[in-house]
C-alpha cells in the first residue's frame, strides 16, 4: 500500500529518529503532523518538508502533558481530515548507575518514555476506532533486549512499553495495526546530551563514534511497516549496527 497520502503524526520529530522519519515519509508522499518541545526545531523540519513540495504542520508537544498529544491528534484531523499513523518516538536517556540515586532522572524517563507513549496511544485510538483503520508505531530500544549496567531504568521503561505494545496488539482487532521498532546504537544526540555523569557520557559518545548508524535506517524500517497492505501487520523490527553486540 502506498505511503503517499497517509497522515502520520510523529512525536520527538525535531531531531534524530523523529526528524529522519518525518523527512523520509514526506519524500514518500505522506502528510506529516510533527510534535516536539522545540518550536525552532519543529519549524525547521516542517520548512524543509514544505520547501521540497511536501505537506507538514506542527504543534509544540511535551509528551508528559496528555493534552498536548490530544492537540497533536486533533491537528491532524483538522488539517488533513484523518490520522493514519501515530509514531510514538519521543524519548530521553539520562543513563546512570542505580547507586547514583538520580531519582528525578528515573521519574523523567518513566514520564517521557512510557507515559508519553501511552498518552499518544490514548489520543489516537478514538480516531482510529472512528475510522476503523489506524496504525500505532512505538519506538522502543535494543537496550530492553540486552540489559547492561547504567541502562536499568531506561531499559525498564522501554520494556514496559514493549509489554504494553504487545497487549495492545492482542486487543486491537482487524482494523488496527501495531508495530514496535527497536533501534540499536543510532547516530543522534539522544543519550549523550542528557547524561550528566561525565564518565558514562564519554563512554556512550565513544561507543557511538565506533559503531552508530544513521537514523535514516530507522526511518526506512518504520516506512516498511507502514507501507504493508492493511491486512499485514509487521509486529516487531530490530534495527542495529552489524557490529553491535
Amino acid at each position: 500500500m502506498p505511503i503517499e497520502g497517509k497522515t502520520v503524526a510523529i512525536t520527538g520529530a525535531g531531531r534524530g529518529i523523529g526528524r529522519a522519519t518525518a523527512l523520509h515519509l514526506a519524500a514518500r508522499g505522506a502528510r506529516l503532523v510533527l510534535g516536539a518541545r522545540s518550536e525552532m526545531e519543529l519549524a525547521a523540519v516542517a520548512d524543509e518538508i514544505v520547501s521540497s513540495g511536501g505537506e507538514a504542520v506542527f504543534h509544540i508537544t511535551d509528551v508528559v502533558n496528555r493534552s498536548d498529544l490530544e492537540a497533536l491528534v486533533a491537528l491532524a484531523c483538522e488539517r488533513f481530515g484523518r490520522l493514519d499513523v501515530i509514531v510514538n518516538n519521543a524519548g530521553i536517556g539520562p543513563l546512570s548507575r542505580f547507586d547514583s540515586l538520580r531519582v528525578d532522572d528515573w521519574d523523567a524517563m518513566i514520564d517521557v518514555n512510557l507515559r508519553g507513549a501511552l498518552y499518544g496511544i490514548g489520543a489516537a485510538l478514538p480516531v482510529f476506532d472512528r475510522q476503523q483503520q489506524g496504525h500505532v508505531v512505538n519506538v522502543v530500544s535494543t537496550a530492553g533486549l540486552k540489559i547492561v549496567p547504567t541502562m536499568g531504568v531506561y531499559a525498564a521503561t522501554k520494556n514496559a512499553l514493549r509489554t504494553a505494545t504487545e497487549a495492545l496488539r492482542q486487543e486491537s482487532g482487524a482494523h488496527l495495526r501495531i508495530t514496535e521498532v527497536s533501534p540499536g546504537f543510532i547516530d543522534t544526540g539522544f543519550a549523550d546530551a542528557s547524561i550528566t555523569d561525565p564518565q558514562i557520557r564519554a563512554a556512550i559518545v565513544r561507543r557511538k563514534e565506533e559503531l552508530a548508524i544513521s537514523p535514516d535506517a530507522i526511518a526506512r524500517a518504520i516506512a516498511f511497516a507502514i507501507e504493508q497492505p492493511d491486512d499485514v501487520e509487521v509486529g516487531s523490527i530490530v534495527v542495529r549496527p552489524t557490529a553491535q553486540d
